[in-house]
């Protein structure tokens, strides 16, 4: 299930696949550990966590460098080679996503595939790793992420579309207090300039259920039974991908506006929350750290409104999509993350339609009944 098959408003045009791979070029690849259950035991299990690989050129060919921009919204989280991207605005190799104690193994793992591939290059790797926490569920200090699931994630990416929700590196994620994982979305942007894509894919491990809303309505105050957590928790790691022309500053611009449209759904950044988001343009390709004077192409800074929304409704959508595409999931010690049922959430906004309705003809009465009353007295 996803967020647009149950009717929801949701903002803009999404492209065919609906996810971060309708930017052209783009791969997603994926690596799911799911085993045992119980009684948890360090090392052992059970284990519920992966590995998801997001190539922003595609994997095959030498990779070439993006334009790029980070923004930590709370920086209770890491994503590797950040210093790199702020410090020369462009990153190149993919982009890899697991758990919080895996982050070490894909970074290592990601920089001996780079250099196994492409012996000798004049340049150093500087691979994009991130993490979300998925202890809840998962055995994460048994450290199951090994080499060569990161390598599976690496060369198994493909072309769109993707599966979404509790799939590599979101298989022990929660969000809302429900079940998520992994959701992505896009949106096409016309302009005088040309037919744009933005995409963007998040890993989704975040939020107190009492805060979640779909459509401006607060449906969490409704699906509070059974709450997991007592407070706020976890983390939301965001890839924003474009074919749209930008520099690492407008780039910035896109990052800071995954927020925007996790704020829709009720996101407040946790204080303990790792809340860090990416964006990269796959244009301007082979020029961006071309030796020697090069020229590049950019849109200019106020025609991006149309951008901005983009990446803010497609952040929107991703989340809600993380939370449909999931299934219930138990884990150690026989914990369970309870799926958000499409049904139940249609139910929720129709029953709050109807009263927000009562509620706002009671008040028009009341004031069609003043007014009345002073024309009288007057």
């Amino acid at each position: 299930m996803r967020a647009r098959e149950l009717g929801l408003d949701l903002k803009g045009e999404p492209g065919p696949h609906n996810d971060v791979t309708d930017v052209w070029g783009v791969e997603v690849g994926y690596t799911t550990l799911i085993s045992g259950s119980g009684r948890h035991v360090v090392g052992e299990g059970p284990v519920r966590t992966g590995v998801t690989a997001i190539h922003p050129r595609g994997a095959q060919g030498a990779p070439k460098a993006v334009f790029a921009a980070v923004h930590s919204l709370n920086g209770n989280g890491e994503l590797t080679g950040g210093h790199w991207i702020a410090e020369h605005g462009h990153f190149r190799g993919p982009i890899v996503l697991t758990n919080s104690n895996a982050v070490g193994v894909a970074r290592d793992t990601a920089v001996d595939w780079l250099t196994r591939r492409f012996p000798g290059a004049a340049f150093g790797w500087m691979p994009v790793v991130g993490e979300t926490w998925d202890g809840w569920l998962s055995d994460i200090d048994g450290h199951h992420v090994r080499p060569e699931h990161v390598r599976a994630a690496l060369e198994s990416a493909t072309r769109g579309p993707i599966e979404q929700g509790s799939v590599g590196g979101g298989t022990g994620m929660i969000t809302y207090e429900f079940k998520s994982g992994n959701g992505s979305s896009s949106r096409v942007v016309d302009m005088s300039e040309g037919r744009y894509v933005i995409g963007v894919f998040l890993q989704a491990n975040f939020g107190a259920r009492d805060l979640l809303m779909v459509n401006g309505i607060p449906v969490g105050e409704s699906l509070s039974q059974d709450r997991m957590f007592s407070a706020d928790h976890g983390s939301c790691i965001g890839v924003v991908l474009t074919d749209a022309p930008l520099l690492p500053t407008q780039l910035g611009r896109l990052a800071r506006r995954v927020a925007l449209g996790l704020a829709r759904t009720g996101f407040v950044s946790g204080a303990e929350s790792g809340d860090i988001f990416l964006a990269a343009s796959v244009a301007n390709d082979g020029n961006v750290d071309t030796p020697g004077r090069t020229s590049v192409e950019c849109l200019a800074d106020d025609e991006m409104d149309p951008l901005l929304r983009a990446t803010a409704f497609a952040s929107e959508e991703a989340v809600l999509d993380s939370l449909l595409a999931a299934v219930p999931m138990t884990g150690i010690d026989d914990r369970t993350a309870p799926a958000l049922e499409p049904r139940e959430l249609l139910g929720v906004l129709a029953a709050e339609h109807r009263e927000r309705a009562r509620r706002m003809d009671r008040t028009w009465r009341m004031h069609m009944t003043g007014v009345q009353d002073s024309a009288s007295s007057s």
